[in-house]
């Protein structure tokens, strides 16, 4: 009798026994795809992390080398003065293929003329967060109104992290350059009974004041209406094209500032080495921030771990249970393989009657696989993604309170220093933009590959568990078994 029928037949003849095996075969291989399917899904997140973190590469001032040249100056009169970079330049830049976009950064303080500055309760002047040095000049006085302009507001940290949010008008654009357009904080617009179309007029805080008339197109409100520290409310902040604070300091053409969004935040080291290359670095700081990035890789790096572990730990476990149990039939079958032999069938037969049997409950137990592993490896991946994610958050927090080494005069995203800023500002912000870009749920589907990724495993499983019970039965001898030693 063909040694595939004799499967077939003892599969139908024992159904409780091959109930059992379906069962234990199905628990393994729901685990080991669900296993498979959280791995795939991993590392589909993964590769979405690296290209919508927004990782930044930001070019600015380098304060400790300007402090030691301020220094080292014979002139009696120290001044520090900041280094601008040729836009030009900036563009060539910004023009790299893995740079998504890019937004130039530059700071003027002013005074303001045709309206009332808002003043804090606990100080006795309204001075701008911007005032002090001028890019490209020297020490300058402070006005009460900072100019923080920029190529565009909508990717600022500041905007990008909700600290400030667009309420009515529009935000300043790439468009702007070169126009006098602004966009002013709600509570400045508020007190001052101004709206969107209305004009402005402002006082350069020279020597020789000049009158500049600026047009709002934007009202923004920012997070926080008012700061500690006198004179810094950040409603006194408008925001506008970075060429309108350059023609106020005299450096039209130039920039003090420069961030850089990557595309894909895994060509960090890459592209700063290819920015450093373009712009002159012995005067500017080239410093990345994958904070966001970091923050989002590494719960996908940890569910990904996990559900190898998963698939491996599973496999060697249900092969060596597979195997015992085998191992156990076969001592029940002996008499059975002892006639078998005796009348002339292979031993190799017997074993390929073994595995057929194995592997016909395979493909019952892949159906059932196939119809739990989705919903187990759901519930396991999300449940394992959130607990990673707290685990990630709590750690990060945990750092922020570190000051960051940006300098505070030019803060990544295109933010100058003030109120609102500093070293602790600027963790929240990094923690508050990678809690809004983290992946909620992971995507866990059943495709081809994964079907084709758990017979494979199957098959090995089967066949290992097989061949350690081949082991008995090769030893086995017709004679001994039925004289019935």
């Amino acid at each position: 009798m063909n040694y595939l029928k004799r499967s077939r037949l003892y599969l139908t003849h024992k159904k409780g026994q091959s109930l059992l095996m379906l069962l234990i075969m199905s628990a393994i291989l729901v685990f080991v795809l669900s296993g498979i399917i959280i791995q795939n899904a991993a590392i589909s997140a993964t590769n979405n992390v690296t290209k919508s973190a927004g990782t930044t590469i930001t070019v600015s001032a380098d304060r400790d080398k300007q402090f030691s040249k301020m220094r080292s100056s014979s002139s009696t009169t120290k001044t520090l003065t900041t280094p601008t970079v040729a836009n030009t330049k900036i563009k060539q830049a910004g023009n790299l293929s893995t740079v998504a976009y890019y937004n130039i950064t530059n700071t003027a303080s002013v005074n303001a003329s045709s309206f009332d500055a808002v003043s804090t309760s606990t100080g006795t002047s309204s001075g701008g967060m911007g005032g002090g040095m001028q890019p490209g000049g020297t020490t300058a006085s402070a006005g009460d109104i900072s100019v923080s302009g920029v190529s565009s507001t909508a990717h600022t940290t500041t905007f990008t992290s909700n600290e400030a949010k667009l309420v009515s008008g529009r935000n300043i654009t790439a468009s702007d350059a070169n126009t006098k357009n602004v966009v002013i904080e709600k509570e400045l617009a508020t007190d001052n009974s101004l709206k969107v179309g209305d004009s402005i007029t402002v006082k350069t805080t020279a020597t020789s004041a000049k009158s500049i008339k600026l047009k709002v197109v934007g009202i923004y409100k920012a997070k926080t209406s008012s700061t500690a520290m006198p004179g810094n409310d950040p409603s006194n902040t408008i925001y506008t094209s970075y060429t309108l604070p350059a023609s106020i300091s005299g450096t039209v053409g130039k920039s003090s500032a420069v961030t850089y969004t990557l595309e894909n935040s895994a060509k960090e080291k890459t592209t700063t080495k290819q920015i450093k290359n373009i712009i002159d670095s012995s005067s500017f700081s080239v410093s990345s921030d994958d904070a966001s990035y970091q923050q989002l890789l590494q719960p996908m790096k940890n569910v990904q771990s996990f559900a190898k572990k998963i698939v491996w730990l599973v496999a060697i476990a249900g092969t060596i249970i597979l195997g015992l149990i085998i191992i156990l039939s076969v001592r029940t079958r002996q008499r059975e393989i002892g006639v078998l032999v005796s009348l002339g069938e292979s031993k190799l037969h017997i074993v390929g009657q073994l595995f057929a049997e194995m592997l016909t409950i395979l493909i019952g137990a892949m159906v059932v696989a196939l119809l739990l592993g989705g919903f187990v490896g759901n519930k396991v991946g999300n449940q394992l993604l959130s607990q990673q994610q707290t685990t990630s958050v709590a750690t990060t927090s945990s750092t922020n309170g570190a000051p960051s080494g940006a300098p505070s005069g030019n803060m990544p995203g295109g933010q100058t220093g003030g109120g609102m800023r500093g070293g602790a500002m600027m963790g929240q912000t990094s923690t508050s933009a990678a809690n809004k870009k983290a992946l909620k749920t992971l995507n866990t589907s059943i495709t081809p590959s994964s079907v084709i990724k758990l017979g494979g495993m199957g098959l090995v499983i089967i066949a290992l568990a097989v061949c350690i019970s081949a082991v008995s039965i090769l030893r086995l001898r017709p004679k001994d078994i039925l004289s019935g030693e």
